[in-house]
């Protein structure tokens, strides 16, 4: 299971690191799977984790930044298995408080949570959270592609975790690196988004809230890094898609 890891920001006391731990591959390209850890002096917050099969080697790189026991909270933007399948797994490992959407908090069981008392239940327009002498905020993403599902600004960083928002399906070579050229990277976004997020009014809205952030860097669960220009690039492109209901008639 091949990672690479990368430090995105780190001022000596604040780090936001991506690492892309991966167990789906084909011949020519796949849908890769990032991870991100951010570390103030000696306390982190833990982004999508993932699922089951990555658990030990995802773990194992956090501890080279930050002890496992210092993980304060793990931020599940959504309940799918590539975000939140290894649960139960961080639940017995740290002490972490886990934040996601009200909506997902009754299927945390299903793989196989119980212990609801350390669940940070979201509601809908989303919440700061204070972390050191700053703040972690969560930005509504609803229906893109998920009903419950939320952003994650970094305000030292400037860095936007945006979930599936972003997402590319890349050829393996040009994988874990920076998008250079957003006219010719749109050919890797444009079929997933036209099908999983949920219309253009969604994505407006989403776009809405970001555009009054000061965002440096998007970092997508899947694929490429937006960063400069590319951000607000990637943003005006999704103001104009077609996407979802949309589409319906394509797809009824």
């Amino acid at each position: 299971m091949a990672n690479q890891e990368k430090i995105l920001f780190d001022n000596g006391v604040h780090k936001f690191i991506m690492f892309s731990f991966d167990d789906e591959s084909h011949e020519d390209s796949y849908l890769s799977v990032n991870q991100y850890l951010i570390v103030q002096n000696d306390t982190g917050i833990l982004i999508d984790p993932g699922s089951e099969a990555i658990f030990d080697e995802l773990s194992e790189a956090v501890t080279k930044y930050v002890p496992l026991e210092n993980i304060k909270y793990i931020f599940l933007s959504h309940q799918d298995p590539d975000v939140s399948g290894s649960i139960t797994q961080w639940s017995v490992t740290t002490p972490a408080k886990f934040i996601l959407s009200s909506l997902w908090v009754r299927f945390m069981s299903h793989y196989g949570f119980l212990d609801m008392g350390r669940i940070m239940a979201l509601p809908d327009h989303g919440a700061k959270v204070h972390f050191g002498g700053n703040f972690i905020q969560f930005v509504p993403a609803h229906f893109l592609h998920s009903p419950g599902n939320f952003s994650l600004y970094d305000s030292v960083s400037k860095i936007l975790f945006s979930g599936d928002i972003g997402a590319a399906i890349v050829p393996a070579i040009d994988e874990y690196k920076h998008v250079t050229n957003f006219e010719d990277h749109k050919k890797h976004l444009e079929g997933f988004h036209k099908r999983y997020m949920g219309s253009n009014k969604l994505c407006r809205a989403w776009v809405a809230h970001i555009e009054h952030l000061d965002v440096h860097m998007i970092a997508p669960q899947h694929g490429l890094l937006f960063e400069g220009e590319n951000v607000q690039l990637f943003l005006d492109w999704l103001k104009e898609l077609e996407c979802g209901s949309d589409l319906i008639t394509e797809l009824y």
